[in-house]
């Protein structure tokens, strides 16, 4: 017997050629985006157009222009298109803080990476501050100074008068990388405020208004080497805060120890 009729050709989905289509979508347009070839409030070409420019079907483009919308790096607009758009640097931070969460000693890490950040600001601030700068670092003093004894507000003003340093190095990258970083920080910061506030260290608490007092001073002065020193000597201080905080919970468990051991003896 002969058959009259021909065997349909049937395609199967290659996930491996679908993963390849999606990174060439996704690296396209990260460096269209990076070159600068599109920029904010541009309207990419549609879904159609892009996948035959990249020889891949429009399922993968799509894929990959959702995964750029969750990132804020463009918007699905119905009946519009795709625009492109300025990331907003605290959904970064979100997706920074979340990816930190489960990492052990995450808040020291990302101390390191501060201080690194920060001695280099400094430095830049000397050169670069602007007198808007310098009453923005007044004004984030005049709050450290004023919440000195209130933790949550102490621990804010703490971390705002750190964010206008790095502002005031008139970087962008590093305001962004900074600010990618301002859940933990501000965290961090409030987290030495109550240690403080707990142990009633009103020596420490001079200190910290002092500390800031000084960097103020050294990024009106111009003067880098002085600037990184005095910001080198505030971190080695927190680093002693942060050292008392880990050992805080072990000296409670101690006191409760021999709370207990006391009443044992005690007890006929």
């Amino acid at each position: 017997m002969t058959r009259t009729g021909q065997t349909p050709s049937i395609t199967r989905s290659d996930p491996e050629s679908q993963g390849t289509g999606f990174a060439k979508v996704f690296d396209f347009l990260r460096e269209q985006l990076l070159e600068g070839r599109i920029r904010s409030g541009d309207r990419l070409l549609p879904e159609r157009e892009l996948a035959l420019q990249m020889g891949v079907s429009r399922p993968i483009v799509r894929e990959a222009l959702r995964a750029l919308s969750m990132m804020g790096v463009v918007e699905i607009r119905e009946r519009v298109g795709t625009v492109v758009r300025q990331p907003d640097v605290s959904v970064l931070g979100d997706v920074f803080a979340f990816s930190l969460a489960q990492v052990p000693d995450a808040i020291d890490d990302v101390m390191q990476a501060r201080i690194a950040l920060e001695c280099q600001a400094i430095r830049l601030a000397c050169q670069r501050a602007t007198t808007a700068d310098i009453e923005r670092m007044r004004g984030a003093l005049d709050a450290i100074e004023a919440t000195v004894n209130d933790a949550d507000g102490g621990g804010l003003a703490d971390f705002e008068f750190h964010m206008a340093l790095v502002r005031a190095s008139r970087s962008d990258t590093m305001v962004q990388l900074y600010g990618a970083m301002a859940g933990l920080l501000t965290r961090s910061h409030r987290d030495r405020r109550a240690l403080v506030e707990h142990h009633h260290d009103e020596a420490m608490k001079r200190t910290v208004v002092e500390d800031h007092r000084r960097l103020l001073e050294a990024v009106i002065g111009g003067d880098e080497d002085a600037a990184d020193q005095a910001l080198r000597q505030h971190f080695r201080i927190g680093d002693e805060l942060r050292r008392q905080m880990a050992l805080a919970p072990s000296k409670a468990t101690l006191a409760a120890q021999a709370a207990a051991q006391t009443l044992r003896e005690a007890t006929p």
